[in-house]
Parts: structure tokens; sequence; C-alpha cells
């Protein structure tokens, strides 16, 4: 990634930020803290790494990408939006009555959404699932997906993953989104899904650990996933809940409260909106 690339991308991902936290205000509902927290890597895929096209959604041998923790919706949403799948106007209509883009994603309701994901657990087993059919079909696309740390602690993470590595499944690729913050507090120390590397190991899974906000990282090592074969990828991606405004990052409170209309201002103006 030359240095004009990851500025393009890095204003593509201040651009998310901003219509994450316009959404979220607009509905007074939402969770911008795990979205915020998966910015860069939702950005490297759909504008770097996936095979997509925004004018056929449906293209058979498109790559596929999984939101496993569905209530961060917002940041599938914005990422789509910039990417072109819909106007960026109908972002404010998040939640509302009627809308496409609600609380979670809809497969039938939203173009670009492969999965129609929110309870915890089920998204990993959903991309299995899809990895093995595409390679059952002979279809060369990949499936990347996006899970949580504190949604590892639910066992069908675990029964998924044991499935993708008996498997072999090496057209499926995972990133962990470790901020290390769920509703109640520090993942550590609500039930400790450490040590991560060791765990994905024994489950047959090649793992790679990073700076989830380093876009040059994430093409790295979307880039040995490519490389690699004979097992599923597992990326390990250190992040901060709330990345990007400052009372939010590490902050608990904003794992699925909307700012108000002060915090908004403050959160626009920190991230350059109408510079």
């Amino acid at each position: 990634m030359n240095e004009k690339e990851l500025a393009d991308l890095s204003e593509i991902a201040r651009r998310i930020r901003i219509r994450i936290i316009r959404m979220i205000s607009m509905a007074a509902s939402g969770h911008p803290g795990g979205s915020l927290s998966a910015v860069e890597i939702l950005t490297c895929l759909y504008f770097r790494e996936m095979r997509i096209d925004p004018a056929d959604p449906a293209l058979p041998d498109r790559d596929r990408f999984v939101l496993s923790k569905g209530h961060a919706a917002p940041v599938l949403y914005a990422t789509l939006a910039e990417r072109g799948f819909f106007p960026p106007d109908l972002l404010d209509t998040l939640r509302q009555a009627g809308s496409s883009l609600q609380g979670h994603p809809h497969r039938l309701d939203t173009p670009g959404v492969e999965a129609s994901t929110g309870s915890l657990g089920q998204g990993l087993s959903m991309a299995s699932g899809m990895a093995l059919g595409l390679r059952l079909a002979g279809n060369p696309a990949s499936v990347f997906a996006l899970i949580g740390d504190g949604e590892s602690q639910e066992g069908q993470i675990w029964e998924a993953a044991m499935t993708a590595g008996f498997r072999k499944l090496a057209n499926l690729c995972v990133f962990l989104d470790y901020n290390d913050l769920q509703i109640d507090g520090r993942v550590s120390d609500i039930k400790d899904v450490r040590p991560l590397r060791e765990k994905w190991q024994a489950f047959r899974w090649r793992v790679h650990e990073i700076d989830g906000h380093d876009l040059r990282q994430i093409s790295e090592a979307v880039a040995a996933f490519r490389r690699e074969s004979g097992m599923p990828t597992m990326i390990i991606a250190r992040t901060v809940k709330g990345k990007g405004v400052s009372f939010m990052e590490n902050n608990v409170n904003f794992h699925g409260q909307a700012p108000n209309a002060q915090e908004t201002a403050i959160a626009l103006q920190e991230l350059g909106y109408g510079d």
C-alpha cells in the first residue's frame, strides 16, 4: 500500500466515522462504540480487498462479508453507503419504522448485506456455511466475517471454529474486533476469552495478530490469507472501542448509547465534519 492509497483509505474511514455519529445521533439509538472500533477493518475490506460490485450485489463470484456482531450495524451501513450500494441519504432513516436500516442487518431488506445477524454467536456459523458451500460449488470467492470479543464468550463461536478448522475452510477469513469491552464492562473481567492465539490454533486455524486501526497491517494480513492454504484464517485485531471520538474511546457507556446533541457536535468537530 503506497502513501496515496493509505491517505485515500484514511479519508474514507474518517467519512465513515462521521456517518456513524450522524446516523446514530439522528436515530437517538444505536451502538457507536463497537461500530467505531471496526471502521478501518471494513474500510480496508470494502475499498481495497474484497471482490464486490455495488452495481451487482448478487455477483456470483463476489466475496462475502458477515457482520456477526450485528449490533454494530451502523459501521456496515455507513460503509455500504460510502461504497455505493445505496444512497447515503438512507442512513438518516436508521431504526425508523419502515426503514431498510434497522438496528441489526437484514439480508432481504438491504443491498450488500449477506446475512441477517444480531443474535450473538451465530454469524461465524453462517460464514462457515457460506465458505463450505462456495467450495463445494467450485466458486473461488472468499468469505470474510467480523466477530466480537464479548461475542466470543458464546459457545456457538467455538462450535463454528471447530467445524471450519476440521473442514479446512481456507476460503474463510475472520477478524476478531478485540477492544476488551462489552456492555457490562471489561471482557477480561466478565469472562476472559484469553489466550486467543492458542485457542484458535488449537481449533486448526492460522492466526495473525495486528493493530486493528492500522490499514497497512490489515491489508497485509488479508494478503497473507490470500497466499495461505489448508486452513481458515483468524485475524486478531486489537482495537479501541469508540475509536476516533475522544470521550467515547474505551468508554463502556457508549457501547449502546447514542450521543446527545452536545456530544454529537463535539464528536463531529473532532472528526473534522464540515472542514
